[in-house]
């Protein structure tokens, strides 16, 4: 089975983990500050803060933003569910924008038009998280203007995204938000096994998110309440959580970093050929922002099934059972039943819905090799009925 994405393990890799097996840190050492210094210095953030996943910084940004009761957070309904989940640990409502067609990512006309019915009820979010799906990141300028129009905060949940670009500058910069977080899943560009990470330019975000993934417990007097009682003193200052990354993960990180550009450019050279052996296909081939450098983390096609026989669950299947490992990204969150519980319809939001009919995910991941990728075309093309 050919997977849709998987983990580059090299040597290098292995030895930087034995390395902190081997020394008096297995968690809270050197490596988790090192590897916060070599994503922060890589994206150009001031500041960042590594924890267990990406849902863990998606929860934590939205606390430090006071996210809280009576507050809401919107989103796209095509994401993986953490991105609206986030909200609802909050105590927040969580409501959701439609995507654009071309990009998939959050509509920032779909947003607007929201944000204007949404003023007259009194209904305007507090957080707007930014879903850079796939990699390609989202309309950040407008979103941004938007934001400073309506007063809400943006999260960029950028757990595609790392080493993308927005208008020239890595994402991660959050220059159009307040946090842009990352994930570092197996299948994601950098792994570190699990892990997640949250980067931001405000020292006092920085500051809180620092204390909530830690128990809320501070040993930094200028933090406390009184003096320390002694060298041995913390103070628990705040509700915080276990969230804490371990020093294997972030010496698989810091490893993984260094190969970050490559992995990249690896992801384009596979993605342009792709697009050259698909294109007499009767699919929809990912269409790339001029002003936007892919991370790529995902190449998603979208049947065009008026111009096949077979329908979208077939050819999914039908490439699954000859060894192809597709996948489908994502299930449009709205339609899950615990939100269905919320009221929330699969009519709600079209353009959603009609992206969910006909995309699939086709393997994407630094270790593809054109051999594979040919055997994957190949199984496309006889599915669909077109002899090379």
């Amino acid at each position: 089975m050919i997977p849709y994405g998987k983990q580059d393990i090299t040597q290098s890799d292995i030895d930087a983990v034995l390395k902190v097996l081997q020394s008096d840190f297995l968690t809270q050492g050197p490596k988790v500050p090192e590897f916060e210094a070599k994503v922060a210095g890589h994206v150009g953030a001031k500041h960042a803060v590594a924890v267990n996943s990406a849902t863990s910084a998606l929860h934590i940004a939205c606390l430090a933003l006071g996210l809280g009761e009576g507050d809401w957070l919107w989103t796209t309904p095509i994401t993986f569910v953490a991105s609206a989940n986030c909200g609802l640990y909050c105590g927040a409502g969580v409501d959701f924008v439609d995507i654009d067609p071309g990009t998939y990512n959050l509509s920032p006309k779909a947003l607007k038009a929201k944000l204007e019915r949404a003023k007259g009820e009194g209904r305007l979010p507090k957080v707007v998280v930014a879903v850079h799906l796939c990699g390609q990141p989202c309309d950040m300028a407008a979103i941004g203007e938007l934001a400073k129009e309506y007063g809400f905060r943006v999260v960029e949940d950028a757990s595609h995204a790392i080493g993308g670009k927005y208008q020239g500058e890595f994402i991660g910069s959050s220059r159009h938000s307040d946090i842009t977080v990352f994930s570092f899943h197996p299948v994601k560009i950098v792994t570190t096994a699990e892990g997640g990470m949250a980067v931001t330019n405000n020292d006092l975000l920085a500051e809180k998110m620092n204390l909530l993934r830690s128990h809320g417990i501070t040993r930094d007097p200028s933090l406390m309440t009184h003096e320390p009682d002694g060298p041995w003193y913390y103070q628990q200052v705040d509700l915080g959580y276990n969230y804490r990354m371990t020093e294997l993960q972030a010496a698989l990180g810091v490893s993984q970093m260094h190969r970050l550009d490559d992995f990249v450019v690896k992801r384009h050279e596979l993605a342009k050929r792709y697009d050259q052996l698909l294109a007499d296909l009767p699919l929809t081939l990912p269409w790339q922002h001029p002003d936007s450098y892919s991370g790529l983390h995902l190449y998603v096609v979208r049947l065009q099934l008026g111009s096949t026989s077979r329908g979208h669950r077939e050819i999914f299947q039908t490439l699954r059972n000859q060894g192809i490992g597709v996948n489908l990204h994502y299930i449009p969150v709205h339609t899950q039943p615990y939100y269905e519980r919320m009221g929330f319809k699969k009519s709600d939001f079209p353009q959603s819905m009609a992206y969910y009919r006909e995309a699939i995910s086709l393997p994407m991941f630094h270790g593809l090799t054109e051999h594979q990728q040919d055997e994957v075309v190949a199984v496309l093309r006889e599915i669909l009925g077109k002899s090379p």
